[in-house]
């Protein structure tokens, strides 16, 4: 029998990161580690994780990572942007302007059928924790939309993320530094010797790798410097010696002749260092309230001994005695994400290939994959939620609960559940057929059954009681009284929490 798991405050620091005892992983906790680490735990995943423990369930969940393969838009667009480059350049002004709007457009259309695609592959259970870990870590190491202007180049970089994501802090660091993408977010295109774009030094410093107090100015200047002369051309990362500052250079105290390699190995020599990304996580993962610094300072220690590998990060936070504290059990606000895809899996859905409602809810819930908001990434905690997230987060859990009007589709939305009924998948809305299924129970078993896959550990009596009695009566037809309470249950406060 499962013991009691201890509250933060009575675990030490040294305690706190401890692996979990096994007398504390209980159902209740193999739920906790599968909806922080993924979008949900349905119950076959939470029988699973139950039965091998914690540090199997992350053995497997980030041992096989599964590729993205590159969108037929993404290639395309590839392929055809050294001509809609040279286009922008030739004519007179409005057929400069006319080509330039043309590329936009072929960027945005491109960008929609890679964030459908990826929802998709990230909506799988066996795929969502390490789709997860690349969504935490492009909310740290950010790039925009709205000025790199080429989803090409967007894709290449969470690509580039993905193949670093089990690495080294140290490895992903340099990779991002020579990421086309990064290049053309924080200016490092337009960085040469005689003068130097202090953007990308300054953001390595405060939002990708040690925050803010951890440097001064002349650090910045100086490691700007060291990352002179690196370019994107066509896609592809060149270091243009002619524009590179030579000269020496002294950053956190110590002088040579650093290039951007150079100054990313003293970043990782700065005990800063060590505890950035576990605070990062401990936003990202468990709480909006930062852990007390001899926390995070501990495991910071600890992972730098490590050598930054982040496959052991994972082990000690996810596994640690502190995640399955009582503090943080039920009471993480979903991010619009988490909610959407944590909805497809509970109800054993596929995000349908429409990119137009995708996405347009996406935006109104206020997180758009592939594009942050700015250079600090998504907020999250409580920013997700007021009137208007909500409202749409009612209508997207009552738009799966209900047949795709196909009325309103236009003929590229038609030809595209098409192509997905031909591969064999129509599961983009709940069946009837298991509403139906629902409503042939006694009240008392359906609202059990509703119970179980919305709101798993809700073991209110009365909340089923009250459920039941819906059930059982009312004017509407069983299978919308069904439709009705589970609505009502995935619009529920609790759901929002995780």
């Amino acid at each position: 029998m499962a013991t009691a798991t201890r509250s933060l405050r009575s675990l030490s620091p040294q305690e706190a990161w401890q692996p979990l005892p096994a007398t504390e992983w209980d159902e209740a906790a193999a739920r906790h580690l599968l909806r922080r680490i993924g979008w949900s735990a349905t119950p076959a995943e939470t029988a699973r994780a139950l039965h091998d423990g914690p540090a199997a369930t992350l053995q497997r969940a980030f041992a096989h990572p599964v590729a993205f393969p590159k969108p037929a838009l993404i290639a395309q667009l590839e392929a055809d942007g050294p001509e809609l480059l040279r286009a922008m350049g030739r004519g007179d002004a409005e057929q400069k302007r006319l080509a330039a709007q043309d590329a936009r457009e072929r960027s945005r259309e491109a960008l929609a059928d890679m964030t459908v695609q990826w929802l998709q592959l990230a909506a799988q259970p066996a795929n969502a924790p390490f789709e997860k870990w690349c969504l935490f870590l492009q909310d740290v190491w950010v790039v925009g939309a709205e000025k790199v202007k080429n989803s090409a180049l967007l894709y290449q970089h969470q690509d580039w993320i993905r193949r670093a994501a089990l690495s080294t802090a140290p490895l992903l660091a340099k990779a991002m530094s020579r990421s086309p993408a990064m290049i053309l977010y924080l200016d490092l295109q337009q960085s040469k010797a005689e003068a130097p774009n202090e953007n990308f030094a300054r953001e390595l410093f405060e939002l990708f790798t040690l925050g803010e107090g951890n440097y001064t100015e002349n650090d910045i200047k100086q490691a700007a410097r060291a990352f002179t002369g690196y370019r994107q051309v066509a896609g592809k990362f060149i270091f243009q010696r002619r524009q590179h500052d030579t000269g020496a250079k002294t950053v956190f105290g110590t002088t040579g002749n650093f290039d951007g390699d150079g100054i990313i190995d003293l970043v990782f020599r700065q005990k800063a260092a060590g505890t950035f990304i576990p605070r990062e996580m401990v936003k990202f993962y468990l709480s909006e309230t930062a852990l007390p610094a001899e926390y995070t300072d501990a495991l910071g220690a600890w992972w730098a001994q490590q050598g930054y590998k982040f496959g052991a990060l994972l082990g000690a936070f996810f596994g640690s005695r502190l995640f399955y504290a009582e503090e943080f059990r039920g009471n993480f606000i979903k991010s619009p994400l988490q909610y959407f895809l944590g909805l497809t899996q509970d109800l054993d859905l596929t995000p349908a290939p429409l990119a137009r409602q995708v996405i347009g809810a996406l935006r109104s819930m206020g997180q758009m994959p592939f594009n942050p908001p700015n250079v600090r990434g998504w907020v999250g905690g409580r920013n997700w939620i007021n009137s208007a997230t909500l409202s749409t987060r009612r209508v997207v859990a009552n738009a799966l609960l209900n047949p795709l009007n196909e009325s309103t589709l236009n003929a590229d939305e038609l030809f595209e559940l098409d192509v997905a009924a031909t591969n064999g998948v129509s599961n983009f809305t709940l069946a009837p057929t298991r509403l139906d299924a629902w409503a042939k129970l006694p009240p008392a078993a359906a609202a059990r059954a509703l119970l179980d896959l919305a709101l798993p550990s809700q073991a209110d009596p009365a909340l089923a009681d009250e459920l039941a009695g819906f059930l059982a009566k009312g004017n509407a037809a069983p299978r919308a009284r069904v439709r009705t309470a589970l609505a009502t249950l995935l619009e529920s406060p609790n759901y929002q929490l995780c």
